[in-house]
């Protein structure tokens, strides 16, 4: 009962045996069913659409064209309201476009009584377009003459540029993309160039929602993570007032950040409201998923580092390329959130140099996704301090070691300072644990002698932030109810969507109020341990003392005098006096007092004023089969320091989920287009490859518990770091074994063999 236990999650039985209802559980059956007519050309303009055939299509009722929709620009990305213009989120976006922006864009929508019927008319509609070439790259969008959107005559989106100097003050200026890059002037600096593709989230439920009308209220149900602020979207959208508009939120099936961002809610709210309130619905095929939803960005990085020869960084620099594609959604926040860590995460003497560019591209829009770009960078500077290590013979856990983040070390950026870092200590656990030293020496022996399989053991480090103050206001909200019988119900403003969090949550009251977890009805209309964990935890303050206050009252004794214990009212002396069922029964019914009854009940709400930093390592022990290029990973090691844990089973869970998915990363996943036509090749799981259960190997986790003084229990993020530092962990398990470097991802065969070949390891 309470944190600190590996209570079993809530919703475990109901998704084990089918009883959880999601998105597609729950279409009404009498709901009219939508079908998308997307572009196929990745950039021009529709001149006119032809939708007679459509429309005389068997339960056809409605064909809509991006002729039809409002006028009206919407963001889509799933941030808290900022009044900032440098920091709200981009309006660039209408229901249906006329202007097509990436192979697959959404011109048209047929509305019929089937999915079916639907689909069959869809193809039937016509479109007649005016295409330009594609431009698939930054290098290929930014000063083309072919615009993508009015308000950036250039196709760059945004950028940010900086340097720090050696007393940790930022100065920003602008830097130009197209001139000689300001860092690689830096001629004396050990400098690589990286990329990473584009990839999906490939969560198991595609994206879908439907909407209805209840008087002059649009209901819009969705496996959005952001319901709150897809509620002022939609409203901004179909211009209706934001108290018109209610959201629902079912059982989510994965988001991993793809569902962070309003997709198709505005237009089946639009039809909805021009049916006459209809129920509406629109689900997405797997194939529409990966291409109208929402990718992780493709990042071009240039890095350069300059060390001393005792192992010190002493200056800095890094450009950050961003592929943002055809629509704003997250905007340049992934990129500026990627190169404000590389300068965080290790300490530098020096100068320190950062350039970021995010480009509109004709490709599927990139938005969150797990680790917000921190993925991407950690390839590069993880790859990178290996290269270093390796150049002068130093240890890659020792060089680290020497350069990591220190204790009160003040952000640049944020000026917030660390109080809480394990970042050593994990490194530290990691190399007990995996047997580094030993590892190390015996592969490096081993691969002297064998000629086609080689060993390695390689490892990456990582520094994430659990918050976005002071850029943006965080805040939860929750409130407890109590019944009659003495169980609790809690509503929380935050969205689990798999992590675990309204277990917690659970825990959390449990912690407070002594209710055991399987007698909280659960948690509702749900982020997470960090931020609403902390509207939690004032709210059941809030309710003991009222629970104690109450029975107090009762039992006409001083509140000072009582204390609850295992749901029981009881004296300082030990001595009960009444369960909380009583007191809630009590205040509800009888009332001897004759004074007016009481539904008990508390509220609250908590603004993080601070953020901190999450820390872990990834050691990864492998072997590579040089003449065909195969990976095998052996066992990984995965070390964090999240704070306090609040349920170590839920933690470890994490971990393991994470690691899969950076493996998935690292050695074999990219989006694949036809660079002359924007086509999409891969969008599905046939041809885009996934690890499956056999591909995930052993792996081993363990925690190093700090205590973060900003956490509602010391506890700091977890949910998408265990991700970050696999992929750049293998590559270096690789140069290990091999003494290559890789600086692109997939490492899928393919790309090793030719790296091996151009090294020289296989001959022709």
């Amino acid at each position: 009962m309470g944190i600190k236990k590996s209570v079993t999650r809530i919703d475990a039985l109901m998704k084990v045996t089918g009883q959880a209802k999601y998105i597609e559980d729950l279409v009404p059956r009498d709901a009219l069913h939508v079908k998308i007519v997307h572009s196929t050309i990745a950039n021009g303009v529709v001149k006119k659409i032809d939708s007679e055939k459509a429309l005389r299509m068997p339960g056809v009722e409605m064909v809509i064209t991006c002729f039809d929709v409002p006028n009206n620009f919407f963001a889509t990305a799933g941030h808290p309201l900022s009044l900032d213009p440098n920091h709200a989120d981009i309006k660039d976006k209408l229901i249906l476009e006329s202007r097509v922006r990436y192979y697959g864009d959404d011109v048209a929508a047929v509305v019929a009584d089937t999915p079916l019927h639907a689909l069959l008319a869809a193809e039937q509609v016509q479109v007649e377009y005016e295409e330009f070439p594609p431009m698939m790259t930054p290098e290929e969008a930014i000063g083309n003459s072919c615009v993508l959107h009015d308000f950036r005559p250039n196709n760059e989106l945004s950028r940010m540029d900086f340097t720090i100097d050696i007393n940790g003050n930022v100065r920003f200026y602008t830097a130009d993309f197209s001139s000689e890059n300001e860092i690689a002037g830096k001629a004396d600096m050990i400098g690589d160039h990286y990329y990473v593709p584009a990839v999906h989230a490939c969560h198991m439920e595609n994206n879908g929602c439907f909407a209805y009308m209840e008087g002059t209220k649009m209901i819009v149900v969705s496996c959005n993570q952001v319901p709150h602020t897809m509620r002022r979207n939609v409203a901004d959208a179909i211009n209706m007032p934001i108290g018109s508009v209610r959201v629902i939120k079912p059982f989510i099936g994965g988001g991993f950040g793809n569902k962070q961002d309003t997709m198709y809610e505005p237009l089946v709210a639009l039809i909805s409201k021009r049916l006459g309130g209809r129920p509406v619905s629109l689900q997405l095929t797997r194939e529409e998923t990966f291409i109208n939803t929402r990718t992780r960005h493709a990042f071009d990085m240039s890095m350069f580092t300059e060390v001393d020869d005792d192992g010190s960084i002493l200056r800095k620099g890094l450009r950050i390329n961003s592929n943002g594609g055809a629509y704003a959604a997250h905007a340049h926040a992934v990129a500026a959130y990627a190169i404000t860590n590389n300068f965080q995460t290790y300490m530098t003497k020096g100068e320190q140099i950062g350039e970021s560019s995010t480009a509109y591209t004709t490709r599927p829009s990139a938005a969150a996704m797990r680790g917000y770009g921190i993925p991407q960078l950690a390839f590069a500077m993880e790859s990178q301090m290996d290269d270093i290590a390796l150049s002068h013979g130093w240890d890659p856990i020792d060089f680290r070691m020497h350069n990591a983040m220190t204790d009160d070390f003040i952000d640049p950026f944020d000026k917030f300072v660390v109080k809480s870092n394990g970042a050593r200590a994990c490194m530290q656990k990691a190399r007990e644990m995996s047997g580094w030293d030993e590892k190390r020496r015996a592969y490096t022996e081993f691969n002297l002698t064998s000629k086609d399989i080689k060993k390695g053991i390689g490892m990456a480090l990582f520094s994430y932030k659990t918050g976005v103050y002071p850029l943006q206001i965080e805040n939860g909200a929750c409130r407890i109810m109590m019944n009659e019988d003495g169980t609790a119900t809690i509503q929380v403003g935050a969205t689990e969507l798999g992590q675990g969090s309204d277990t917690i949550f659970c825990q959390i009251v449990s912690e407070i109020t002594s209710i055991p977890e399987s007698r909280d009805n659960g948690a509702y209309a749900s982020r997470q341990s960090y931020v609403s964990g902390g509207a939690v935890k004032k709210a059941a303050e809030i309710l003991r003392d009222k629970l104690i206050d109450r029975a107090a009252m009762i039992l006409g004794v001083p509140a000072e005098e009582l204390k609850l214990i295992n749901e029981k009212i009881v004296t300082h002396d030990g001595r009960e006096q009444m369960s909380i069922a009583m007191i809630c029964k009590h205040m509800n019914f009888i009332n001897d007092q004759h004074t007016l009854t009481e539904h008990i009940t508390s509220e609250a709400t908590y603004t993080a004023q601070n953020i901190c930093f999450s820390y872990g390592v990834s050691v990864i022990d492998l072997e590579v089969d040089v003449p065909i290029g195969k990976v095998h990973i052996n066992k990984v090691y995965s070390v964090h320091d999240s704070g306090q844990i609040l349920n170590p089973q839920l933690a470890a869970a994490q971990l393991h989920g994470g690691v899969g998915m950076g493996i998935g990363y690292a050695l074999g996943e990219q989006m694949l287009f036809d660079e002359k036509t924007g086509r999409p090749l891969n969008n599905n799981f046939l041809d885009y490859k996934i690890p499956t259960s056999m591909d995930v190997p052993e792996i081993e986790t363990a925690f190093i518990e700090t205590y973060e003084p900003s956490g509602p229990f010391g506890n700091k993020g977890l949910a998408e770091p265990p991700l970050i530092p696999q992929a750049p962990a293998i590559r270096n398990a690789i140069l290990h074994a091999t003494g290559v470097g890789v600086y692109a991802l997939p490492m899928n065969p393919q790309n090793l063999v030719h790296a091996f070949r151009t090294a020289g390891l296989i001959s022709d």
